[in-house]
Parts: C-alpha cells; sequence; structure tokens
C-alpha cells in the first residue's frame, strides 16, 4: 500500500476544499427525516466537517450516553486509514450507522501531535502506538455502553491496526462483526510501517520515552521474529467467532493490486469478500470515495446485521467524492 500517497492526496484535498470554499457553502446534504441526520456521499464534506469544528467530532458520534439496543446490541467503532481522523473518514457512514439506530464511535488514532491542526491527521506514528490507541478507546466505548464487543468498521490502516487489538492487547472475544473497506491483508510491511519506525528511532534519539501502557493482564507480546505486518497477518488475520467482510474497488489507486485485500479464511472462520463491482460497472469509487457512496454504504449494513438484508443499489460513484 502506498500510504505516503494516500497521505498526500488527504493533504491536497484540504488545501483544495480550504481555496474552494466549501468550507462556507457546503455541498448539500441528502434531507433526513425527523431526528434524522442529513446524510452526504461526498468525501471532500468529512474535511470540510473538520475545518468547521477544528478537533470535533461529527453529529451522532462518540455519544458515551447511548445505549445499543436489542436490534443493534454492539456499538460500532470506525477505524480510520493514514492520514485520516474522526471526521474527516467518516461523514457518510457516521450519520447513516446514527440513522440506523446504531451507537457509533469514532476516535482518532496515531496522531503526531495533540495540537490542532496535526491532531487531526492520525495513523501516522508507530502502529504499536496505534494499536493501543485503539484499546484504550474501545475499553472506554465497552464501558460506557456496557457491553462486551463492538463491531469494527475500518477503512486501509483501519483494517489492520484492530487486528493487532484482538490478537495481542486483550481485544480477542470482544469482536462481533469487522467490515474492512479497502483492506490489504495480502501485503508487506509498506510505507506506513517504515514511518512508524523512523518516527520510533526519532523518538529514541531525542531520549524520549515511549508512551505509558496500562497493566493489561490480557496483553500477550508477538513472537520475537515477527514485525507488526506479520504479526497481524500469520498464521491468518481472522479469529474464530467474528463475523468478517472485506470490501474492496478494482480502481483503488492506493492498495495495488486492489486483489490483496481479498482473503479467504481458514476452517473455523466467517469471510466475506466483495467487489464493489461486481454487478454494478457504474461504481468507480476509488480509496478514498469507497467510504462514502450508497453503495458502499449498504454493503456495510449488510455486513453488521446479515439477518436483515437490503437492496444494494447500483449507482453511479465517483473517484475521491463518492455518491
Amino acid at each position: 500500500m502506498r500510504a505516503g500517497r494516500a497521505i498526500n492526496v488527504l493533504i491536497s484535498a484540504v488545501v483544495t476544499v480550504a481555496v474552494a470554499g466549501l468550507l462556507a457553502t457546503p455541498v448539500a446534504a441528502a434531507p433526513g427525516a425527523p431526528n434524522k441526520l442529513p446524510v452526504t456521499y461526498n468525501f471532500l464534506d468529512g474535511i470540510r466537517a473538520e475545518l468547521s469544528n477544528p478537533g470535533g467530532s461529527l453529529p451522532g458520534t462518540n455519544d458515551l450516553t447511548c445505549r445499543p439496543t436489542r436490534q443493534h446490541p454492539h456499538p460500532v467503532v470506525l477505524l480510520h486509514g493514514s492520514g485520516g481522523g474522526r471526521q474527516t473518514n467518516w461523514v457518510t457512514l457516521a450519520a447513516v450507522l446514527k440513522n440506523e439506530g446504531y451507537c457509533a464511535f469514532a476516535p482518532t488514532y496515531g496522531a503526531l501531535s495533540s495540537v490542532w491542526p496535526a491532531s487531526a491527521l492520525g495513523g501516522l506514528g508507530p502502529k504499536t502506538d496505534s494499536a493501543w490507541d485503539v484499546k484504550t478507546f474501545i475499553d472506554r466505548v465497552l464501558a460506557a455502553t456496557r457491553t462486551e464487543k463492538v463491531d469494527i468498521v475500518g477503512h486501509s490502516l483501519g483494517t489492520e491496526i484492530p487486528t493487532y487489538w484482538m490478537k495481542y492487547l486483550g481485544g480477542r472475544g470482544h469482536v462481533a462483526h469487522y467490515v474492512s473497506l479497502a483492506p490489504y491483508w495480502r501485503q508487506g510491511p509498506d510505507d506506513d510501517d517504515a514511518r512508524g519506525e523512523a518516527v520510533a528511532e526519532f523518538r529514541k534519539s531525542l531520549g524520549i520515552l515511549e508512551p505509558t501502557r496500562l497493566a493489561c493482564p490480557a496483553c500477550s507480546t508477538p513472537p520475537a521474529d515477527l514485525n507488526f505486518n506479520r504479526a497481524v497477518r500469520e498464521p491468518t488475520p481472522y479469529l474464530p467467532g467474528v463475523a468478517y467482510t472485506n470490501i474492496v474497488t478494482r480502481h483503488d489507486e492506493i492498495v495495488t493490486p486492489y486483489s490483496v485485500g481479498l482473503l479467504d479464511g481458514p476452517p473455523g472462520t466467517q469471510v466475506r469478500n466483495i467487489v464493489v463491482q461486481d454487478g454494478c460497472a457504474r461504481d468507480h469509487s476509488d480509496h478514498m470515495s469507497i467510504t462514502s457512496n450508497r453503495r458502499s454504504a449498504a454493503l456495510v449494513l449488510n455486513a453488521l446485521d446479515p439477518a436483515h438484508p437490503r437492496r444494494v443499489p447500483c449507482v453511479a460513484v465517483e473517484p475521491f467524492t463518492g455518491g
């Protein structure tokens, strides 16, 4: 995965949004029913949301008073990709999930600073730090919602980090559904790994101690000969008892080839692989817009609640923006 390119694309988009004046004149969102949030199917509106509410959370997310219902018993945790954040990555799915009655939560993990705007750019530090950030956040969500399990919806890097939490940081048994948008399971170390290792080395050279970790009796250490990439993927990234869904696009310009995100599970695991163009040639979603369109939203909802499937529309989806 060319993570450096993904971050450059995202930063360029921030500049484009600001210069184009979208902050003052946002793209109109689809009107919502009473007590429903308006839904926008445009990735750029996530950047606008961050610029208009620096360091904030999207409407309908991160409400620690939210209580899961019998219909949707697990809070959904949305985990962004490299350079993303809790607002920039999830402007579409946050509203969709809230309107469907889910308790939705989204952190910005792995940022290199707590000062905005750097605090809004997540997934840039060492991957182990990111996994601990995710662990801390999900522990808080589980305690606040009084539940034992969450559902995960991850994008790009956010499809990999929670697996490390599940395998080594006490997350095993705490996930019901695991939905991955633009994953890259069959790939070796990438730009994110190299950058994270460089950050760790730079921190060490300055005499900066690693972040303090809370006591974790359920945690374990990966075998010493495995780097982060292999620790996540070997012998498999899948755990029994979790319903996994991988959703990829043939037009992914960051995860190449897109097929590295398609991986069947071993016996005893439940895995479904979906290519969004299958049955819908009008879907031109790329690495970014796979998070921000009607078709992906329906696929995610079906993955989270397979007992109540809905029609997945075949609509025109543009690269980067969505639709």
